[in-house]
């Protein structure tokens, strides 16, 4: 069993997307920009373009403060204004075969969750084990249309953690942040500087996890190509 040919990804950030390349042939990717209209637009795309499944992949906010960064998680459900939405069982069984993570339900917000004692009460609330701003969107789009989804999720800040300010700028359209803000932001609070080295390499070391799982499945695909395919 292998990721679908019509797979769609949907991404928050740009560096997310160039994890994603490769994934499956033909990769198509939509790039959210970390919005509701954004998401909305990319996945609106996607679908239009043939998508039959859309995996929602990139980086993760941490709840449980018991998940580390790195920690990998394909969650079974997604928790959205009030609903849950279950993860498509066929895309679940490929990506859990083959990659071994956390399952626990993903919060969706759009809104970005910076600090420590936020985090705390929404895993005490919801008692999910991280959260993101791409996957709720994804889950109801997906089930609106008929399309299968799951989540590919890799957790950046952990859920003891607040993040520095200058993590909280919001991303352009394209998915990316000008260093003109971050440079900014560091003028104005010098303080978060060490925070915000920390946050760095935690980020690194997330997209390192989340490109070894891209060639873990793509290993996987080939093995079980045809031969002279």
């Amino acid at each position: 069993m292998s990721l679908p040919g019509g797979l769609g990804i949907v991404v928050g950030l740009a560096q997310e997307a160039r994890c994603a390349k490769g994934l499956v042939p033909d990769t198509r990717i939509g790039v959210s920009g970390a919005t509701r209209d954004g998401a909305e637009r990319a996945i609106g795309r996607l679908i239009a373009g043939g998508a039959t499944h859309l995996l929602s992949f990139g980086l993760a906010g941490g709840l449980d403060p018991r998940l580390r960064p790195g920690a990998l998680l394909i969650p079974g459900a997604v928790h959205v204004d009030g609903a849950s939405f279950p993860a498509d069982p066929a895309l679940l069984a490929v990506l859990r075969g083959r990659l071994p993570a956390e399952t626990g339900p993903l919060l969706h917000s759009d809104e970005l969750i910076g600090s420590e004692r936020s985090k705390r009460q929404l895993h005490a609330l919801s008692f999910c084990c991280a959260l993101d701003m791409e996957s709720g969107h994804v889950a109801r789009l997906a089930i609106r249309h008929g399309c299968g989804f799951a989540v590919l999720r890799v957790i950046c800040d952990a859920g003891d953690e607040d993040l520095p300010p200058a993590a909280r700028i919001p991303l352009d359209p394209d998915g990316r942040i000008r260093p003109g803000r971050i440079l900014g932001s560091i003028v104005r609070h010098p303080g978060q500087l060490p925070g915000l080295i920390r946050l760095g390499r935690n980020a690194a070391l997330a997209r390192t996890r989340l490109r070894r799982s891209v060639e873990s499945l793509r290993t996987m695909a080939d093995a079980q190509r045809p031969a002279g395919l």
